[in-house]
């Protein structure tokens, strides 16, 4: 069994003393995170604080973002050995706001998915979408470009170690959200996808679903048999929605 993931990413969100005040009120309500895997990413100004809150908890700590080289003149940039040394066990590759909002593209997310696994955190890949390429039925298409571009030359072992986030572009921060059959249909060619790619390693692969997950949709998006966990974004910055997401109820999976 895959053991489910809930990833919360705080994107350009909270202050140092700002998280000290939420990450005390995680630490209470998920003192015991059973057998979910807890992880909240925030912003690099609060890497430090959420590092030195979580030590010796059940919650890890991810990056946003960093660079593919190790260092160097590349103002505002972080590195992957910057991410480990703090704490960081994972870190959010290929979001689409930075494909769309800063040029990323898949050969840059590729780059980064090798430098980070080289140094030994965990990526969050994200694929996904957009409203339009939705509507025009390349969905698929899309996402095997996405994954195609960012895993080339990943090794089965490699790959073994990665989260795919699968976020249509159209749900994230808008309040529409995938329904738990539609995001099965797409989770679930991604993992076949994974399966052509890299054989029994795509049965390891955990793949999330985000795009305006809430408390209210987590058990439907849960129930469903290849969707392993979310990423979820303006829930994890309230408390009692985040700890209720993880701790997702499905009766039949």
């Amino acid at each position: 069994m895959r053991r489910p993931v809930i990833a919360g990413n705080w994107k350009m969100n909270m202050t140092a003393s700002e998280t000290r005040v939420l990450l005390g009120q995680l630490k209470a309500s998920l003192a015991a995170a059973g057998d979910v895997e807890v992880i909240v990413c925030p912003p690099f100004t609060s890497l430090a604080e959420a590092c030195s809150q979580l030590r010796g908890t059940a919650i890890a700590v991810g990056g946003q973002n960093m660079h593919w080289e190790e260092k160097g003149a590349f103002t505002g940039e972080v590195s992957a050995a910057m991410l480990k040394d703090l704490g960081c066990t994972c870190v959010i590759l290929g979001h689409s706001e930075r494909r769309i909002l800063f040029g990323e593209d898949d050969a840059m997310v590729n780059k980064k998915v090798h430098a980070a696994l080289a140094a030994g955190l965990t990526p969050i890949l994200c694929i996904g979408e957009t409203l339009e390429q939705r509507e025009q039925g390349v969905t698929q298409a899309v996402c095997r470009r996405q994954l195609e571009g960012a895993l080339a030359g990943l090794t089965a072992g490699a790959a073994a170690r990665l989260i795919i986030a699968y976020e249509p572009v159209w749900a994230i921060g808008t309040g529409r959200t995938a329904t738990p059959q539609d995001a099965q249909s797409v989770i679930g060619y991604v993992r076949a996808w994974l399966r052509e790619a890299y054989g029994d390693t795509a049965d390891t692969v955990r793949i999330l679903y985000g795009g305006s997950v809430k408390a209210s949709n987590i058990d439907g998006l849960m129930a469903q048999p290849d969707i392993d966990g979310a990423l979820v974004g303006g829930a994890s910055l309230d408390a009692g929605e985040f700890t209720r997401i993880v701790r997702f109820e499905v009766q039949d999976r």
